[in-house]
């Protein structure tokens, strides 16, 4: 079914002893924002969690195809998207339009995400109908870094170097704990273009409340989805500012240094909401 209605929500989610989102330019360290000690985890790495939740959850089911996938050569699938018979029929200069529309129709990302697909043969740019912020912790963070121990080594000319011992030394980054919240956005408008459907939306939170249950690595340490706090307007323009419905979330930390969720309050105020304005909280 179409989307008719502009949707904005809430996405609070917490990591303890782990890396949430590493900067390669920092030496993988936790990002941090280092005006105000806020962690930070951009909106890339949260789409590639939905990408890699609904590439498991579907299977590679027609209509659910991941474009930005691991080791993936973006020219070739736009290529293959020539050879449909609709691109083929259509007229030359309708050629990108019809590109733009079955690359839409085969994966999920790109009618969800948007993308850009100028690189190969011309299928244009997709604005997708769902935007993310960046996450930013409640809470300053402090990026720890911890020496870790391999029993073993990489070459026989290390083996020979320390005599028997064969040891490895390394680093590891980890943030204790942190509560990040990200806000979102959903343009049924442009939902209409990508044909981005209520199907969609409801895969696309499915992935918010479980994608981190397919995501497990040592260095990620525990990472859950807290609370999902969507706003749904009435009308496809919207009937209330985003940022005035968000301010109706406050979390505040109990604790000077919070090291659980529990250290946190979190309170929706659903009172004298704007007209044609609904909450839903699906977390």
């Amino acid at each position: 079914m179409e989307l008719n209605n502009r949707i904005d929500f809430v996405y609070i989610f917490d990591i303890q002893d782990g890396n949430p989102n590493g900067d390669p330019d920092a030496g993988n360290l936790p990002r941090v924002d280092p005006e105000t000690g806020l962690g930070l985890i951009t909106d890339v790495c949260l789409k590639r969690k939905v990408r890699n939740y609904v590439q498991v959850a579907k299977q590679g089911q027609d209509g659910f195809d991941i474009f930005i996938r691991e080791g993936a050569i973006l020219n070739n699938a736009i290529d293959q998207s020539y050879e449909a018979p609709k691109v083929k029929e259509a007229k030359t200069q309708d050629k990108s339009l019809a590109a733009r529309q079955v690359m839409c129709q085969r994966y999920f990302d790109v009618r969800t995400f948007g993308a850009v697909m100028s690189t190969g043969k011309n299928a244009g740019q997709v604005r997708g109908p769902i935007q993310l912020t960046f996450a930013r912790s409640v809470s300053p963070i402090n990026a720890m870094e911890h020496s870790i121990t391999r029993m073993a080594v990489t070459t026989e000319k290390e083996a020979q170097k320390q005599e028997g011992g064969n040891r490895t030394m390394g680093r590891k980054s980890t943030v204790p704990y942190g509560l990040y919240i990200c806000h979102g956005f959903i343009s049924a408008n442009l939902a209409k273009q990508t044909g981005f459907s209520t199907d969609d939306l409801q895969l696309f939170f499915d992935a918010l409340r479980n994608m981190f249950d397919l995501d497990r690595s040592a260095a990620r340490g525990l990472m859950s989805a807290r609370r999902l706090i969507v706003f749904e307007h009435s009308s496809e323009l919207g009937n209330a500012p985003a940022n005035l419905l968000f301010d109706r979330v406050t979390v505040t930390p109990n604790t000077d240094v919070p090291r659980a969720f529990a250290d946190y309050s979190i309170n929706v105020n659903a009172d004298n909401l704007p007209a044609g304005i609904t909450i839903q909280e699906l977390i």
